[in-house]
């Protein structure tokens, strides 16, 4: 093995590390916050139940089929199937706006229940839900920019020439991010 080699080797678990560390600083965050609001659950003014708007139900299956496309995207690259690549990334891409026109659509039922982030009409409760899906909207975000990154790259074909760890990480990220959600959503609905 020569030095080129072992330089490459290093940089690409140097990078999955980097990659490891983020995820878990994220969910270290979000331990935190469900910690936090299973403890501020106790509180006298604490909202026992907030029924989730089916629109956070059907965002969730979004985010899993686009786990599923960002998937055979990858599988498809690997395969030199770059067309076909592409049409999946673009659809991860639909499907994760898609999600997020679902999660403004269910927030929009949720403030219709009477329930706010601030003012006189809020709670610790509703802050805590906001605050939670609002953070991994933002994470979200940050996944799609990635998306975006990894379309752009493949239109470049940057990928055909085997050199697919790029795509392989955001394939992690985006389902580190739908397997956060998936808590998320499941903690609010059967807590409390």
């Amino acid at each position: 093995m020569n030095t080129n080699d072992s330089l490459a080797i290093k940089n690409k678990r140097a990078k999955k590390m980097m990659l490891l560390f983020g995820m878990i600083s994220m969910s270290m965050t979000f331990a935190g916050l469900t910690s936090a609001y299973v403890v501020s659950s106790s509180r006298s003014d604490w909202i026992d139940q907030i029924d989730l708007p089916f629109a956070f139900t059907v965002s969730t299956f979004l985010l899993i089929l686009s786990s599923g496309t960002f998937h055979m995207a990858l599988k498809s690259i690997k395969g030199m199937l770059l067309k076909k690549a592409q049409s999946l990334l673009l659809m991860t891409l639909v499907l994760a706006l898609t999600f997020i026109y679902f999660q403004f659509q269910g927030f929009g039922k949720i403030i219709e229940q009477g329930y706010y982030f601030t003012g006189a009409e809020s709670s610790i409760t509703t802050s805590y839900l906001y605050i939670l899906v609002l953070l991994h909207l933002g994470h979200l975000i940050a996944g799609i920019i990635i998306v975006l990154f990894v379309l752009y790259n493949s239109f470049r074909e940057k990928y055909l020439q085997g050199n697919t760890l790029g795509f392989e990480l955001a394939v992690t990220f985006w389902h580190f991010l739908d397997i956060l959600w998936l808590y998320l959503f499941l903690f609010v609905s059967f807590y409390g």
